[in-house]
């Protein structure tokens, strides 16, 4: 069995310790600005601070590019010619078209040398299933076999965010000026989740967004008896004022601390979220989920 190399985009939005720790490669995906020629690496060339520095002072949103298939040929090859197989995976297939991307550059390898997991997910609800898929590996499974595993988890991937301001998502294209005003006028934020491979608004709650916050943590105390152990992740995309602390704290106190994992959002997430998002994110164990 060929030792296994997993590369995962850079959404995954996994800490460098967490990177480091289980190794995985983190593939950059691309981040540009209006009337700025250069083309930004997430996590490379570009930090979230620097995204809302620029967006600020272009009052314009930046857009975010998918890794194209040269790039992922490139990324593959080393690892191929090393001997190892490769397990990728990245943002949704219906949310990017990294994915599709991935699928094409596998072709130019020998078949059964990589394989390519769609996560339908974003953020660190693509992160747990890269960390499923280094424990598997740590386990002495091979590449099949885990790619096989972790596809299954796939619908049991628990990943909600509350957003604070719309204007990124405006500028962005992602909502109306209307709903932004609206919003911003009747003080409501959307708690957003991860539902058939897209990014769906499932509550808009009116007040603080403590509330918001609140709402996701409810939905936590709903779905304890049936959490996987594995990990829980808090990310946030920063400027929260005490939200991420008040997340973890609520979550630390129902869930092993050791097994929570506080992370900071990426680049391309922050430009389409904006800053003071905040998401809980966790699997649900198949066995215990009632259907």
């Amino acid at each position: 069995m060929n030792p296994i190399a997993i590369l995962a985009d850079s959404t995954c939005d996994l800490s460098p310790e967490l990177v480091l720790r289980h190794r995985i490669e983190i593939l950059p995906l691309h981040v540009s600005f209006p009337n700025d020629s250069h083309d930004y690496r997430d996590g490379i060339d570009l930090q979230s601070e620097d995204v809302y520095r620029k967006a600020e002072e272009s009052k314009s949103t930046p857009k975010t590019g998918a890794l194209n298939v040269y790039e992922l040929i490139e990324f593959f090859r080393v690892h191929i010619d090393r001997g190892e197989d490769v397990l990728f995976t990245g943002i949704g297939s219906g949310l990017s078209s990294t994915y599709q991307n991935a699928l094409l550059a596998a072709q130019s390898f020998p078949e059964g040398r990589i394989e390519v997991v769609d996560s339908q997910n974003l953020s660190t609800g693509t992160g747990l299933l890269v960390l499923k898929m280094a424990a598997l590996r740590d386990e002495g499974k091979d590449v099949h076999a885990i790619a096989k595993e972790v596809r299954g988890l796939v619908p049991y991937v628990s990943a909600k965010f509350c957003i604070d301001r719309l204007d990124y998502l405006y500028r962005g294209g992602r909502c109306s000026g209307l709903t932004m005003n609206l919003a911003h006028i009747l003080h409501i934020h959307p708690v957003a989740k991860v539902i058939d491979n897209k990014l769906q608004v499932v509550r808009k709650v009116r007040g603080r967004y403590r509330r918001a916050v609140d709402a996701q943590l409810e939905e936590f105390e709903e779905d304890l008896p049936a959490i996987d152990p594995f990990a829980l992740f808090v990310t946030d995309s920063g400027h929260m004022e005490g939200e991420d602390e008040y997340m973890l704290s609520k979550a630390r106190e129902r869930f092993d601390p050791e097994r929570i994992y506080h992370t900071r959002a990426g680049c391309v997430v922050s430009s389409h979220c904006g800053p003071k998002t905040i998401g809980i994110l966790y699997l649900l164990d198949p066995k215990k989920v009632r259907r």
